[in-house]
């Protein structure tokens, strides 16, 4: 806990270092940057134009909740908000700190405020704090006396009390992309505060490698890149595949000097079975496989795809990709490749449509610029007398009791600021083909005949 200019944070560690009386810190912290400009990353959120960079340029900001996967740089970007903008800096950790604790910051802030600064107070795992706790903050931040940034790994949706998210801005903060990671690590190599001094030679193919195992992990990425260098032998400055999977703890790395990277191989792969051709599909998985690649990493791969490329064409391909991604889990190598290799012929030849990912995409742009509209009264149960007073679910009819499961003259259930609006797309190949019909009688509200059946039980009518 403590209440320091960054700036004065920074230079009291530099002094402590210079006389000895502090171990070097990880490589991590010696590179954590210093200004907006040297933040790795988040360019949704730090771009040219982008929501904090602009307000930043402004020398305002809300309160806000950082979400965001490990080693992204939340706990940086607060420090760089404090920086940037001339807040004084008050951090916590929601694992060791209590009421008591935010108690004398918040003091120590009321006589910042005093002064005419203003106060960051920045709580790391702030889901980790109980209701009640979190309830504590609440007049502190309406009143303005701090901005509150708090940072979390986990959903704000759920973690984060309702009272509190609605005083707050949420910024999601992303893992970091290979080529990011790549940019970061080669920076760190040239740096004199970093690995300059070393004059390390190493190709970007063998970075990426290394990237790749980290999860977009920049505090991970720099810790490998860390251990892999002190692997060196006296007198050699290359940094090999070798010494790198040994940093690595054993693990293959995917590294061919031509520069064909790993996540090439999984584009292939992908864009194989979108494009129906199983011998392409299955010698990329083939290539994978047989390069140690994790097997839970290629099982996600196909799952994405039997939804994102298939759908609704073919129910059935999310099932088999399911079937073969436990299959694969439960007998492990070298058998789990026979699973694998089922699945991806059956995706590649399977009908294609994206139908799942544009109803998605059209739903989430109407969520974004409508916001949180009211759900319909016809459709909301009336538990209580008051909402039967209030006229919940009067109108509503029980499809059920019509035939073909659809209510004649049926109006959309969509909020009434959406009226006409077309969230759904479907295919025209497999299934989805033979839904559309029924998808424009359920949206016109015609009348939908009943379903009918032939002698065979095993065929739909």
């Amino acid at each position: 806990m403590g209440l320091l200019d960054p700036t004065q944070a920074d230079l009291l560690e530099h002094g402590m270092q210079q006389s000895g009386t502090l171990a070097a810190p990880p490589l991590a912290q010696r590179m954590r940057p210093r200004t907006l400009a040297e933040f790795a990353g988040q360019t949704h959120l730090l771009g040219p134009g982008r929501p904090l960079a602009a307000l930043i340029a402004k020398q305002w900001f809300p309160s806000m909740i950082l979400w965001g996967p490990p080693g992204v740089g939340k706990t940086t970007l607060a420090q760089l908000l404090a920086r940037e903008t001339d807040h004084a800096f008050a951090e916590l950790s929601a694992t060791q700190a209590g009421i008591r604790e935010v108690r004398q910051l918040l003091e120590q802030a009321r006589r910042q405020r005093r002064s005419g600064r203003g106060t960051i107070l920045f709580i790391d795992e702030i889901h980790r704090w109980s209701r009640s706790q979190q309830d504590a903050l609440l007049p502190h931040v309406e009143s303005g006396l701090c901005k509150l940034v708090g940072a979390t790994t986990e959903n704000p949706s759920f973690e984060v009390n309702a009272a509190l998210l609605s005083r707050v801005r949420v910024y999601e903060l992303r893992a970091l992309s290979i080529a990011e990671l790549v940019g970061l690590m080669r920076r760190v190599l040239t740096s004199p505060d970093g690995l300059g001094a070393l004059e390390i030679e190493v190709e970007d193919g063998l970075l990426a490698a290394l990237a790749h195992t980290t999860n977009g992990d920049a505090r991970q990425a720099l810790g490998l890149l860390e251990v892999a260098v002190s692997l060196i032998p006296e007198g050699s400055r290359q940094l090999t595949p070798e010494l790198a999977s040994m940093a690595a703890g054993g693990r293959a790395l995917r590294h061919d000097r031509a520069g064909e990277a790993h996540y090439n191989i999984v584009s292939a792969l992908i864009k194989s079975m979108r494009a129906s051709d199983p011998d392409a599909a299955v010698y990329w998985l083939t290539r994978m496989l047989e390069a140690g690649e994790d097997l839970n990493f290629i099982s996600r791969r196909l799952l994405i795809f039997a939804s994102e490329d298939i759908g609704n064409a073919d129910p059935q391909a999310l099932v088999v990709a399911s079937a073969a991604a436990q299959a694969a889990h439960q007998i492990g190598r070298p058998e789990a490749v026979l699973p694998l290799t089922q699945a991806t012929t059956y995706l590649a030849l399977a009908p294609k449509s994206n139908a799942a990912l544009t109803s998605y995409a059209n739903a989430r742009k109407l969520v974004a610029r409508h916001g949180s509209l009211d759900v319909p009264r016809v459709v909301r149960n009336a538990v209580t007398e008051l909402m039967k007073q209030a006229q919940y679910g009067v109108g509503y009819r029980y499809p059920h009791d019509f035939d073909g499961g659809v209510v004649p003259g049926h109006t959309s259930y969509l909020p009434s600021q959406l009226a006409g609006q077309t969230v759904v797309t479907t295919g025209s190949l497999g299934w989805e083909a033979e839904a559309a019909a029924r998808l424009q009688q359920v949206r016109t509200g015609a009348e939908v005949s009943p379903n009918t059946r032939d002698d065979n039980p095993g065929e739909p009518g």
